[in-house]
């Protein structure tokens, strides 16, 4: 049975429509006061992700779940490692400490678990001294908030898990470090935090979750603080998941959901031990639909759909479980989202864990398979960044998306897609790139007005992404483009509406994906021409060996080829424009990257209205 979506007055989605979303989001319980917090808080340590009971059940996991087993194992291998490290140290690398912070959150994840399952002395000194080092830091650089949400958060759970045998010199220089260098500054200049304290991205996340943690740990010493601090946490937080809605795409691609949704999950696991409740995270959809988003966002290959800022692969490629994932198994039982597997393989062959990879020792023993949940083969979701996903045999795996420019973290990417089968990625997109090495010659990464030198980047222009591209000029940056329909079937469609990128220089844009066969994937595209249109440039970006043919092209690429068939324009031969290396010293620079054309003069569109048809088609 074919099931079918349609928007509304697709045309006018525009940030008021999100803005609207995000204004009817259902908010968070927040009954956060002094007196409550006095009178829920857990009054006995440790509280934060563990407390008495969770950690009881821990211990008896790990003696009977041979998945549990391992992966503790894997931590405590994590934790012997950092025993002969330096100390860290306040290194700041460009206008960044955050390596230094995710280094500390890593450490006590690793020391602190250990400490706490097997009482292990040797972990309770060293955890000891990383505190003393990192509290003696003059601050944690509250210029950049991450860096203080991090830090933040990893001295509360040093604290916390350590608090039965920690010096009690070591808990005052913590506890005043979280207070003065922690929470403090995001109250003295409130005005310039509301970005991240209230915002939609992954910052909000991030920040309000170090901010509960170092709340939590100081509550004792400083509750008014704390509670308001909490208070505003729980008022924020629903603007970051409101990100999520309708159906759980995350605007900035898989890795930032690992980013933000991991800090979001911590969250979570803190406020449940602390408080016994997460205050109503777990009863917004968008949220909890996300687990499938970051599922569907994983190709056969190993790749991801790396669409915005979002990285070519997991990050893990020691083979550890996605701990962030996990939780969502946790919370519903799908065994889709807890990777069994790769919790069972040798707990040498993991590496190095994740830095929250101790606290998550805790949701992953709770995990209990619920039977019935299947993968589908047609994912979809609308919002700020609408994608469409289909897979199927033979490594069959295409995802397309919408959107617009100036979303967090986005591209002039509207229309663009990846194709990948029989193990290769023929499509691709050309993925992140390291911030730090940009920001460091003065480059402007962060703007997103229409003239910014962000959209000078290939990466960041649909110069570089197989979209259309029309009068060779940049897309319009606020335009978006919306998902209007997925046809579901064994042939499904998924339509996207990318006219508002092009302003003026087109009328309409309708772009349809179809899975017309097992093997191929048919793109359409609906062109209505305006009076400023010149030339419309069809592209495909790959980095493929191209042969061009009478009608199109083959590709060639790991012993197996593609043909890309020409059909609506066969009297236009293709062309190969070669970006490798890549047009600016600055740009990412992707080893046979190039760029497959089709042109199409508008003088040559009579009636002002085209359609474009090609084929991709695999010849294995």
């Amino acid at each position: 049975m074919k099931r079918t979506f349609i928007l509304l007055l697709i045309t006018c989605l525009s940030g008021s429509l999100f803005a609207q979303q995000e204004e009817n989001f259902p908010k968070l319980d927040n009954p956060m006061s002094v007196s409550y917090l006095k009178k829920n808080l857990r009054k006995s340590h440790p509280r934060l992700v563990l407390n008495s009971s969770i950690e009881s059940e821990v211990r008896k996991k790990i003696k009977s779940d041979p998945a549990i087993k391992n992966y503790y194992e894997a931590v405590k291998l994590n934790a012997e490692k950092i025993l002969d490290k330096p100390y860290l140290q306040r290194i700041v690398t460009g206008r960044r400490l955050l390596s230094v912070s995710r280094e500390a959150l890593y450490r006590i994840n690793m020391l602190g678990m250990v400490y706490r399952m097997d009482k292990d002395p040797r972990m309770l000194d060293r955890l000891n001294n990383e505190v003393i080092a990192v509290c003696k830091f003059s601050d944690w650089n509250p210029s950049h908030y991450l860096d203080v949400a991090e830090m933040s958060m990893a001295v509360a759970l040093a604290v916390d898990w350590g608090y039965d045998k920690l010096p009690a010199s070591t808990i005052d220089l913590a506890i005043n470090a979280l207070i003065e260098k922690g929470i403090n500054p995001s109250w003295e200049d409130e005005k310039n935090n509301a970005h991240w304290a209230y915002g939609g991205n992954n910052w909000n996340q991030v920040c309000n979750g170090g901010m509960v943690a170092a709340s939590i740990a100081v509550a004792e010493k400083a509750p008014e603080l704390a509670a308001k601090t909490i208070k505003r946490a729980l008022d924020g937080i629903p603007s970051a998941l409101a990100s999520y809605l309708p159906d759980g795409v995350y605007p900035e691609g898989a890795t930032y959901w690992g980013y933000g949704t991991g800090f979001s999950v911590i969250t979570c696991a803190m406020l449940e031990s602390a408080f016994g409740t997460d205050f109503g995270h777990t009863k917004h959809k968008g949220y909890m639909e996300s687990a499938m988003f970051r599922v569907m966002s994983e190709a056969p290959s190993g790749m991801f759909y790396n669409y915005a800022d979002c990285g070519d692969h997991r990050g893990d490629e020691n083979g550890y479980a996605d701990i962030t994932l996990a939780w969502f198994g946790t919370k519903t039982g799908n065994k889709a989202f807890f990777e069994k597997e790769r919790l069972l393989a040798p707990p040498e062959s993991f590496g190095r864990l994740p830095r929250l990879g101790g606290a998550a020792l805790v949701w992953l023993s709770q995990y209990k398979e619920k039977p019935g949940v299947e993968v589908p083969s047609i994912w979809y979701g609308r919002g700020h960044n609408p994608i469409a996903i289909f897979t199927g045999d033979n490594g069959y795996y295409f995802g397309g998306k919408g959107g617009r420019a100036t979303t967090s973290h986005g591209n002039m990417d509207a229309g663009s897609f990846i194709f990948e089968i029989n193990g290769v990625r023929w499509v691709i997109d050309p993925g992140n790139q390291d911030y730090n090495t940009l920001e460091q010659t003065g480059f402007d990464l962060w703007s997103s007005a229409q003239n910014s030198q962000r959209w000078t980047l290939l990466t960041k222009n649909n110069y570089g992404h197989s979209t259309l591209t029309v009068n060779n000029q940049l897309h319009v940056n606020n335009g978006q483009a919306t998902l209007v329909e997925v046809i579901e079937g064994d042939k499904p469609e998924a339509i996207f509406d990318i006219t508002a990128p092009y302003g003026t220089t087109l009328k309409k844009a309708i772009r349809k994906f179809k899975k017309d066969s097992p093997v191929s994937l048919m793109i359409t595209d609906e062109i209505e021409t305006s009076p400023e249109t010149d030339l419309i440039t069809w592209q495909l970006m790959t980095t493929a060996w191209v042969e061009l043919i009478n009608d199109g092209a083959i590709l060639h690429q790991d012993n197996k080829m593609l043909e890309i068939k020409n059909i609506s324009h066969p009297d236009l031969a293709l062309s190969v424009v070669s970006l490798d290396p890549a047009p600016m010293a600055l740009d990412k620079q992707i080893k046979g990257l190039k760029r497959v054309e089709l042109r199409i003069p508008a003088w040559t569109i009579k009636g002002g209205k085209s359609t474009i048809i090609i084929q991709l088609r695999s010849l294995q």
